[in-house]
């Protein structure tokens, strides 16, 4: 846990969350620190509505059950069951899962990767992962699988390759103590309804709400005018659902929004802590450099998709052995020459030197919740490093990642760079 000058930083520098659930975005400006009993009120009514959800979803499901068992002989007692399965099946919770076609690591496959991760987890203070699955992307999260919630760690080799040796630990830390307990979004009961709502409101949408259109039915054809009423019957019994459809959707998404709000200062203050224990893991240095290279994510999505295309369209023989090696050490260097060339430029934007006050009224709140973070992070005691890897073990590391970098390198090469990195 932090230490107690930590908590009054956390009181003194409140930093928003531009985060998402499912299509929901949640932006938050520079606020007032709230007080406890404020943010105790405000978890316990996340946790009554979490209940509420999954209360309502298992009394729709029950019911349509017993209606469809009790009145199978009828006609309409089915129908009925039919109607209240619909919304439990919608609100049903999703487990997380990993994605069967990513390469994923156990402990008795990389023992020096799963060493540096506990050795981490347990620095910052939180539950060890069991597994850890690679992807393309330009991110590293933990997440948990199952019904048993087992956590793993997702880890974008990007992400990866483009760090320095330190920072990849200050990356990892951070995700790590996102995870903590102490953010109610990740628990079983809010995170699980959270996740629902969000998936149910993105199955339930429908084109686009636009109205159908009877079709128009020519005057000398026989029964013309049956068909021309039946025809408007039956769009009008669309609208109609249509309408129940998008009230249904728009329950779900305004209790979705409802959960955000009601969880932000936990999910702030979480934030601000896991940034202090990859600061105590990793150093301060580390960890304000692994926040300002997320600025590098969309430069390095644009590489990436070029070495794509260079390979698939310029090198028509056959890849030599460990052509995959010359891949991430191409993005490796890419990503140094882009810090090199902020540190000399700085991307154009003054380096944060205070954090801004509450009044201010920035252009981009994800900007915003960057600076308040590393200006917090610049004006905290600065940290050394508890946890480091020599070069032996980064060797044994990086060799443990030999296949799973050739896995998602060619995964990369068959559909693509992933969207968020070139854009």
């Amino acid at each position: 846990m932090p230490s107690s000058d930590g908590a009054a930083r956390i009181e003194a520098y409140p930093s928003g969350i531009n985060g998402s659930h499912g299509g929901l975005v949640e932006c938050d400006q520079p606020s007032r620190p709230p007080n406890a009993l404020a943010v105790r009120c405000a978890t316990a009514a996340a946790y009554a509505v979490a209940g509420a959800v999954h209360l309502l979803t298992t009394v729709l499901f029950a019911g349509g059950v017993v209606m469809i068992v009790v009145g199978f002989q009828t006609l309409i007692q089915p129908l009925l069951g039919l109607l209240l399965l619909s919304p439990a099946l919608v609100l049903r919770p999703r487990p997380g899962r990993l994605d069967p076609e990513l390469p994923v690591l156990r402990e008795a496959d990389a023992p020096a990767l799963f060493e540096l991760l506990h050795r981490t987890a347990d620095a910052v203070g939180v539950r060890r992962v069991e597994a850890v699955q690679f992807t393309a992307d330009f991110s590293v999260d933990v997440i948990h699988a199952g019904l048993r919630r087992k956590r793993c760690l997702v880890l974008g080799l990007p992400l990866w390759a483009a760090h320095p040796p330190q920072q990849r630990i200050a990356a990892v830390a951070q995700a790590l103590g996102r995870s903590a307990p102490g953010d109610v979004r990740n628990g079983a009961v809010v995170g699980s309804a959270l996740e629902s709502l969000t998936a149910g409101s993105w199955t339930m949408r429908t084109g686009g709400g636009r109205a159908a259109v009877a079709p128009r039915v020519k005057t000398l054809v026989w029964y013309a005018e049956e068909v021309d009423e039946g025809s408007r019957r039956f769009h009008a019994r669309g609208r109609r659902v249509g309408w129940l459809i998008w009230l249904l959707r728009k329950a779900m998404t305004g209790t979705a929004r409802l959960l955000l709000r009601l969880t932000r200062p936990t999910a702030r203050r979480a934030l601000l802590e896991a940034d202090d224990a990859a600061a105590r893991t990793a150093s301060s240095q580390a960890t304000v450099g692994a926040l300002r290279d997320r600025r590098l994510e969309a430069s390095i999505g644009r590489e990436m998709h070029r070495l794509v295309i260079e390979k698939k369209t310029l090198v028509r023989a056959q890849a030599p052995e460990g052509a995959q090696d010359d891949f991430w050490k191409s993005v490796a260097e890419h990503a140094a020459r882009l810090r090199e060339q902020e540190d000399l430029a700085e991307y154009s934007e003054p380096e944060p030197s205070a954090p801004e006050s509450p009044g201010s009224a920035p252009a981009s709140t994800s900007d915003v919740s960057d600076t308040l973070r590393l200006a917090r992070l610049a004006h905290a005691p600065q940290r050394p490093a508890t946890i480091t890897l020599d070069e032996p073990g980064r060797a044994r590391v990086e060799d443990e990642l030999r296949l799973p970098k050739e896995a998602v390198e060619r995964l990369t090469r068959r559909d693509g760079v992933p969207l968020a990195g070139r854009s």
